[in-house]
């Protein structure tokens, strides 16, 4: 298997994606918490946000695995990349229609794309993990013979 990239992510790497994915999310639903909207309405944007969390990281696969040249379908493809833009999407149109000031859509637009892009470097830095991890070869027991 081809990696495009010979390098684990850093810890310190992983560690920002996973404070970035965590904080993204929390803000958001604290902000959706607090908001002052009819339960439907938050319901909403609640299910925008997993729908767009879980259709960036399904397009993500897919570019990945068409990378490392893994069979992935064109339809596959086709429907996470429609998938991911029907999300932002409709959370842009929500946004557009609400009733909400200025700083608040700022803020909501934000929080959320900032969760999408963090969940994609998330799975990004697991990927790169489990990939590294495959590929290393386990230690022989011949490999010590010259170091005594």
């Amino acid at each position: 298997m081809t990696h495009s990239t010979p390098y684990t992510p850093s810890k310190a790497f992983r560690l920002a994606s996973v404070a970035a994915l965590l904080i993204g999310i929390a803000c958001y639903l604290i902000g959706l918490f607090n908001a002052q909207m009819a339960l439907n309405e938050k319901g909403y944007y609640l299910i925008a946000l997993l729908y767009g969390l879980f259709s960036a990281v399904s397009l993500q696969k897919c570019i990945r695995d068409r990378q490392e040249q893994i069979p992935t379908s064109n339809l596959y493809y086709l429907l996470s990349l429609a998938s991911t833009v029907l999300a932002i999407v409709l959370l842009v149109f929500a946004l557009w229609r609400a009733e909400l000031l200025l700083s608040e859509k700022g803020f909501y637009g934000i929080a959320y794309l900032m969760s999408l892009y963090a969940a994609i470097a998330v799975q990004k830095n697991v990927r790169d993990s489990q990939g590294l991890v495959a590929d290393t070869p386990a230690p022989t027991a011949n490999s010590t013979e010259g170091e005594e």
